[in-house]
């Protein structure tokens, strides 16, 4: 009966659905031999574990060492070669330097890299057997520390200026430059902005090998001078070098626009350069008085070195009388002179007496603009050579002296009179005339012995180039 009654619920609970099925109570001789079963396979797994642990050890270290591995030569890594190779820039740069205006060298030419083998002090120029790419970048003025001339890579990386937040970057145009045979021409760069945010307030130009792309050698990096980089419209006020006849006179060093000085000048009427030169020349003395006590002898200096440096072109002027044609450069100085016939070359100037020729730079002073204008460079070879086809010419001079209209020609040797070659960029300096600066031609000064008299010329523009 009770084999029956088990049948017969057996049966019943096939009919029943299958969420009925799984509530079925499980028999207790079926749940007994689940535990016993589970209890021996976890004992035999934790017996075997730490002997398949060594089994598969043994078997991977014995893969690694019959294991080689092999890499395409071009990634494989190599020690650098011991080097001396340097990049360098070939110039200076041109200064002062203003955002947003091109960067060259002292000869306003495009920057140059050159690659360099440093052999002591010595560094002698050497080409690569492959291109290179070369980056440019920004430095710290303070770096290197006391301007040392040793670094390493990572000192130089660490010291390159990035931009500030919210800027451009730094630098802009053409920052990667490729060096072939050892040489290279940056193109057009610019700095976006200025460097009064940084400690030093100055900034350099570097040049290094772009990261990763040379692996063979080492290449040392290039620096510049440290200088400092002035908002663009600070350019407005920059200082011409070296100036032009018609610059504004406070292009000149130490005259300040809208200054004192400009303003004292200006009232003058010596607005250029050209009048401020001629002034020098004639009557330097009232020059220095209309600048007045508040410009010291130092800052005197610096501004006539400044303007001697200028560059006077190839016109000349012509002052025209009944028994004299006198030649003029730019700045009022006598370059050749016809007197009764007789010409006078340049170099034969200072020996006519002083006041004779005061007289013909006074009078071209006051008359300026009613000067013949002439192209020197067509008469250029004539004033070198006119006076001169005579050799008897200079003998004749220095044996006895000549009277010309109540004046008379002297020896060489008693004029105090500034001189200089021809053509010379250097204003050589008598001492009793340091004031004076000549170049080609004689000018003169007004002594304190000498009249008083207004030496102001025509308040016309000058013609001179």
């Amino acid at each position: 009966m009770a084999a029956k009654r088990l049948l017969n619920d057996f049966e019943s609970g096939l009919d029943q659905p299958k969420e009925k099925r799984t509530r079925a109570r499980p028999f207790f001789t079926s749940v007994i031999g689940e535990v016993l079963m589970g209890n021996s396979l976890q004992n035999i797994c934790t017996a075997l574990e730490p002997m398949l642990r060594r089994v598969v050890n043994e078997e991977v270290e014995s893969g690694i060492r019959s294991c080689t591995f092999t890499r395409s030569p071009s990634l494989r890594i190599q020690a650098l070669e011991p080097s001396n190779l340097q990049l360098i820039f070939t110039k200076k740069l041109s200064l002062p330097i203003f955002t947003g205006t091109k960067i060259g060298d002292a000869d306003n030419s495009p920057l140059q890299l050159l690659v360099v083998d440093k052999i002591g002090d010595q560094m002698v120029p050497t080409t690569l057997s492959c291109s290179i790419k070369v980056e440019i970048v920004v430095l710290d003025g303070d770096f290197p520390k006391g301007d040392c001339n040793t670094w390493s890579g990572k000192e130089f990386d660490k010291n390159i200026v990035r931009e500030r937040p919210g800027k451009r970057p730094l630098i802009a145009g053409d920052v990667i430059v490729t060096v072939r045979d050892g040489f290279a021409v940056i193109g057009d760069i610019e700095f976006t902005d200025n460097s009064s945010w940084i400690r030093g307030r100055k900034f350099r130009l570097g040049a290094r090998v772009v990261p990763g792309s040379r692996q063979d050698v080492s290449i040392r990096q290039a620096i510049t001078e440290a200088f400092p980089v002035k908002d663009h419209r600070g350019e407005l006020y920059k200082k011409h070098h070296p100036p032009m006849l018609k610059d504004e006179v406070w292009r000149l060093e130490k005259i300040g626009k809208e200054g004192v000085f400009h303003k004292k000048l200006a009232s003058e009427n010596i607005n250029t350069v050209q009048e401020f030169l001629m002034l020098s020349i004639v009557d330097p003395q009232k020059l220095r008085t209309i600048l007045g006590p508040g410009m010291s002898e130092k800052t005197w200096e610096v501004v006539i070195k400044h303007a001697r440096e200028c560059e006077l072109g190839k016109k000349l002027y012509v002052l025209r009388g009944s028994n004299f044609t006198v030649t003029l450069n730019p700045i009022c100085q006598i370059v050749r002179a016809d007197i009764d016939g007789q010409t006078y070359a340049q170099r034969q100037l200072s020996n006519i007496d002083r006041s004779y020729i005061q007289n013909f730079v006074i009078q071209a002073y006051l008359n300026w603009i009613s000067l013949e204008e002439v192209d020197g460079s067509l008469n250029e070879t004539a004033l070198l050579t006119q006076g001169e086809q005579n050799p008897n010419n200079q003998e004749n001079m220095a044996r006895a002296p000549v009277q010309l209209h109540g004046y008379y020609l002297t020896d060489k040797s008693s004029m105090d009179v500034g001189h200089a070659d021809v053509g010379s960029s250097n204003w050589q300096m008598s001492g009793t005339y340091y004031d004076t600066p000549v170049d080609v031609g004689i000018g003169y000064c007004i002594t304190e012995s000498s009249p008083d008299s207004d030496t102001r010329p025509s308040s016309r523009p000058f013609n001179g180039s």
